[in-house]
């Protein structure tokens, strides 16, 4: 066993760890990362859609790492099954830089309005809507500062429901964009539709040594060859350990932190990869470790002061928990259907469409009202040949293919249209039924309880949701899409998980304060999607990152 002594210790490295990685190791503390994967680089990430999508590569075995799931039975009462029985994995990039070496990178600020829900819009039933205890204005600098820090590039457009900025545009200029996207802008601007270039953490040129974007079109789910991607690893951790002030030990499993008797953390317990137990001392604590994963650790870090788990004196640690509500949308652009020059420019693959409407961020309807809404995101099909051809084995009617029948569907959907989506991103209302605890059976191979995560959603999701897909229908339609097939799902996305520890000012009703340190702890902060009280409306991570400098910025004052 070993101990190790360090200004501060952070557990993760994912969106919500790496700033606060970065900010501190250039202000010279020394900092030491506690993470649970491995530590894969460049070189690491080839496009392989076995190690991608159909193997544990970059997330532990499911025999040895798993959840267990509470879902709606359909009669008033709820079925848990573990993920490796339903092969549903909900780990989402274990390694250096956490899922945001897998994300598409699509990134949006969240609007005002977000941050006041309940004073805008008033209480929904069965919903536990608060306002945040910070504004836009809070976050707006840090939003910014993430534009340079983590490389984020675009084009910025007025459109009805554009939020403040303090500078005028972007510092990176657009990615590439697909020909496909002068199809969406004409028929948006035929329907009064205010389409718009969204932005992304994604380099268009090599910038402080990372590359630019190789346009490969495997992106979304594939860890980024040239370094481009915005990830916390490639953008923020990998400059933070050159400055030798930070040390980051991969497959580091912490499974407790102690505190003393007066309640304050004095050790990060952990298991290294051959099983041996070990201990970093800090004078200042960081979990993130992504929602779910979070609140396990806080409630299985007992101690003599906190004997419900830490920050959990109230019963509010895994409570609240939330993921974007929505769903998407796909049609067939056949290329039968379209001249020549427009035909080819339709098989192209590589560049990114970069479209977004957020013309119904707020819905007024008359059967509806007056209520908040999202935002309609534009993309090609995944390329994943995989995927597609699983897909693919059904025919319309739901009917399992094979034979001569199956090579012909496999043929038209690898050869005859370009598959153009949408996806629907709206509030998933935190309520009573969704939330973490550990489960009283099940056990890691580390002997330790898993999190069982109930995913009840609130009726009031998937009538957004439907609203804003009909609208993302309406302009597939209009752009002449064949096959065109719409879904809403109570389904949670597990890559957009927050909540389980809200900030705010009551102690009773939340885990953090508005500087997302726990409370009845001193030395104790949640950096991760955690902290999110409403999740808006949008994609979480700009908004992690920018909370994550935000309370770095605390932390580097508070060291000194």
């Amino acid at each position: 066993m070993t101990v190790t002594e360090a200004d501060v210790c952070v557990v993760g490295s994912g969106a919500g760890a790496g700033p606060v990685i970065h900010t501190l190791a250039l202000a010279g503390h020394r900092v030491v990362v506690l993470e649970k994967g491995r530590w894969f680089r460049e070189d690491d990430f080839y496009k392989d859609d076995l190690a991608c999508c159909r193997r544990s590569t970059y997330t532990p075995n499911l025999l040895d790492e798993y959840h267990v799931i509470e879902q709606p039975d359909g009669e008033g009462g709820w079925h848990a099954d573990s993920t490796y029985d339903m092969g549903w994995d909900w780990w989402n990039g274990n390694c250096v830089g956490g899922s945001s070496n897998f994300m598409s990178g699509f990134f949006h600020r969240l609007k005002p309005v977000d941050f006041r829900l309940r004073s805008t819009y008033g209480p929904i039933a069965g919903a536990n809507v608060v306002d945040w205890p910070i504004g836009y204005d809070d976050l707006e600098p840090w939003y910014t500062h993430c534009e340079t820090a983590v490389g984020i590039s675009g084009r910025v457009v007025p459109h009805p429901f554009l939020e403040p900025r303090s500078t005028p545009d972007y510092p990176f200029p657009p990615t590439r964009e697909h020909p496909v996207s002068a199809l969406i802008d004409a028929a948006a601007h035929r329907l009064g539709y205010h389409v718009f270039p969204l932005a992304r953490a994604i380099l268009p040129r090599p910038h402080a040594g990372r590359g630019g974007c190789a346009y490969s079109g495997f992106c979304g789910s594939y860890g980024c060859a040239t370094g481009a991607k915005g990830s916390a690893r490639a953008a923020l951790i990998d400059a933070a350990v050159a400055t030798g002030h930070c040390e980051v030990r991969p497959e580091a499993h912490v499974y407790r932190l102690a505190s003393d008797a007066r309640g304050r953390v004095n050790a990060a317990w952990y298991f290294d990869r051959a099983g041996q137990r070990h201990a970093v001392r800090a004078r200042l604590f960081v979990v993130a470790c992504q929602a779910v994963e979070t609140a396990r650790l806080l409630l299985l870090s007992t101690g003599p002061r906190h004997p419900r788990g830490l920050g959990n004196r109230h019963g509010q640690v895994g409570r609240n928990l939330i993921f974007s509500a929505g769903g998407s949308g796909s049609g067939e652009l056949r290329y039968r259907d379209f001249d020549p020059d427009t035909a080819r420019g339709l098989r192209l693959r590589g560049p990114f469409v970069n479209r977004a409407i957020q013309d119904w961020y707020q819905i007024e309807d008359a059967r509806l009202g007056r209520i908040k809404g999202g935002t309609v995101e534009f993309l090609l099909s995944h390329p994943n040949a995989i995927g597609r051809a699983i897909r693919a084995k059904w025919d319309d009617e739901g009917n399992l293919l094979w034979g001569s029948a199956l090579k012909r569907q496999l043929s038209r959907a690898f050869t005859e249209a370009q598959h153009l989506r949408f996806e629907v991103f709206c509030d998933w209302l935190p309520t009573d039924d969704c939330f973490v605890e550990l489960d009283p059976q099940h056990k890691d191979k580390w002997g330790l309880p898993v999190a069982r995560v109930r995913t009840g959603f609130h009726p009031h999701d998937l009538e957004v949701g439907r609203y804003l897909a009909g609208k993302g229908r309406a302009l597939l339609e209009a752009m002449g899409a064949k096959n065109i097939a719409v879904g809403i799902s109570g389904d949670p996305p597990v890559n957009l998980q927050a909540g389980g520890c809200r900030f705010g000012t009551d102690p009773r009703s939340s885990v953090l304060d508005p500087d997302c340190r726990v409370h009845d702890v001193d030395n104790l902060y949640v950096t991760d999607g955690s902290f999110m009280p409403t999740g808006g409306s949008v994609t979480y991570t700009w908004t992690i990152y920018a909370n994550a400098f935000r309370v770095a910025d605390i932390l580097r004052r508070r060291l000194g």
